[in-house]
């Protein structure tokens, strides 16, 4: 399927690993121009020469803390600079987790700059470029547990579900301007990090946190939270869903939570 993205825009925050890396790549094996922005250079690096090689025309790491609001604009002023408009932009930045107990009024507040607030601002600086392109998207990544509570991520889960309401709102008030706004929420997902920080804990077990049936048996062991298909998912199965509400092609989903979490027990 040509998802008609030879030549479009893009812009993928946190697009230096995991999912976001992923998400960059699937747009970029379609013909898209991407610039991706992160804290770490290096990575940065890395993975533009990734895109490149999966067919980007142009790849560009901009260095970007998402937590502060004059490094976003200063971000997205760079890419104005270069491209004038954006066809897609999708953000996929989260914050850090943890117990109720666990965390301080800082740790809230972190907690929102970036599962929140980061996506507001990145939506308010791409606005302007966006509106100034022949057709635009906007994806954010929510997540599953804005569905179904863990109280070991409340502050996480808290912040994803004020996101998934501001992308409910924003394709409500871009609609007239044709410009379409979806939220993906990913389940379970075995990224490089996942599998490092869970490495140990699912060894304890006798898991291997690399298979994605093991990762699966492990959370319905210890949290309940089965899937249908039985297994994590992978992070290009998150970014294919992606690309599309991301794509030209998609011309009439707006508004949308779409879960990525191989099969559960909610709408």
């Amino acid at each position: 399927m040509d998802l008609g993205l030879a030549g479009a825009t893009a812009v993928v925050t946190g697009g230096s690993k995991g999912m976001g890396l992923a998400i960059a790549e699937a747009l970029a094996a379609e013909g898209a121009k991407v610039a991706i922005m992160a804290r770490g250079q290096d990575a940065l690096d890395a993975a533009a020469a990734a895109l490149s090689a999966a067919g980007a025309p142009e790849a560009i790491g901009i260095k970007v803390d998402m937590a502060e609001g004059d490094s976003i604009a200063s971000g997205f002023a760079e890419v104005s600079r270069r491209w004038g408009q954006l066809n897609c932009l999708v953000h996929t930045i989260g914050p850090a987790d943890g117990y109720f107990e666990q965390m301080d009024d800082a740790e809230w507040d972190a907690a929102f700059a970036l599962g929140t607030m980061s996506a507001v601002r990145s939506i308010r600086a791409a606005l302007p470029l966006l509106r100034a392109a022949e057709w635009a998207r906007i994806v954010t990544l929510g997540a599953h547990s804005i569905q179904r509570q863990s109280p070991r991520i409340v502050a996480y889960t808290a912040s994803k579900s004020a996101l998934a309401s501001v992308t409910k709102n924003l394709s409500k008030s871009l609609a007239e301007e044709g410009i379409l706004v979806n939220c993906v929420c990913p389940g379970t997902i075995v990224t490089a990090s996942f599998t490092e920080n869970l490495k140990d804990i699912l060894a304890a077990d006798g898991l291997d946190s690399t298979d994605p049936h093991d990762v699966m048996t492990w959370i319905d062991r210890h949290f309940h939270q089965p899937c249908d298909l039985g297994r994590a998912g992978l992070p290009e199965e998150v970014a294919s869903i992606t690309a599309y509400l991301a794509s030209r092609r998609n011309g009439y989903v707006t508004g949308a939570t779409v879960n990525v979490d191989g099969g559960s027990d909610f709408i």
